[in-house]
């Protein structure tokens, strides 16, 4: 699928500029570096909390470095298409569904919000060990991909109110096609992992917790970079 970027960069444009996060039912938490260095703050909705136990943490606590410089690679890489650099998400596919690995990352305060749980496709893990072990970009495949997209439009789907992807690399540049999206879903839950060791799988969507995709989709607003990477 061919996609103009600078058409698409346009029309990104005069969503993002009357963009605003709500700020009623935020919580703002601290968070330390070693020595007492602060890095700021990151607002916490209250209602995920409950969720996604604890408080953002500084970057360099995160545990997410080891992606974080080809994450930024990819934003300055795509700055012609991406118009908003505050925050970008970061999901690491190397750690398996139980872990939370899906991370917002808050560049202007330096931390990262509290890692949440992400489905990989069935395409991707085709025994169902709950360990993305291939990644396609082919239509039917119900694999994940991996590289940089683009975060679109809210839209109401068969999930609810979920977010378009644009996909601006060889290997995932079929994603509007294949309709690759952030979505919620029952089977991306805690409790499954305490029973069987993983969560269920997508059809190659980031699909999140239905309890955090407000969350994620505010913090994820339109124009914004989702690196997904081993």
């Amino acid at each position: 699928m061919i996609i103009n970027r600078r058409q698409f960069a346009g029309a990104l444009a005069g969503t993002v500029a009357s963009l605003a996060l709500p700020r009623e039912g935020l919580r703002a938490q601290d968070t330390e570096l070693p020595g007492g260095t602060f890095w700021g703050t990151v607002p916490v909705p209250d209602a995920d909390l409950a969720t996604v136990q604890g408080a953002p943490v500084s970057i360099a606590r995160s545990g997410i470095l080891p992606l974080l410089p080809r994450a930024l690679a990819a934003l300055d890489r795509h700055s012609a298409v991406i118009a908003v650099r505050d925050r970008i998400g970061i999901v690491d596919f190397s750690q398996p569904s139980r872990e939370a690995r899906f991370h917002i990352v808050d560049l202007a305060g330096g931390t990262v919000s509290v890692p949440l749980l992400v489905a990989h496709g069935k395409g991707s893990d085709p025994a169902n060990r709950g360990i993305a072990e291939h990644f396609s970009n082919q239509m039917g495949s119900d694999a994940s991909s991996r590289g940089s997209y683009v975060t679109g439009e809210l839209y109401y789907g068969r999930h609810g109110r979920s977010r378009r992807l644009v996909g601006l690399e060889p290997e995932n540049d079929r994603a509007m096609e294949r309709g690759i999206v952030i979505h919620a879903a029952s089977y991306v839950d805690p409790s499954l992992v305490a029973v069987q060791g993983r969560i269920g799988r997508s059809q190659g969507c980031f699909a999140v917790n239905p309890r955090v995709i407000a969350q994620v989709l505010e913090q994820l607003g339109p124009g914004r970079l989702l690196f997904a990477a081993t």
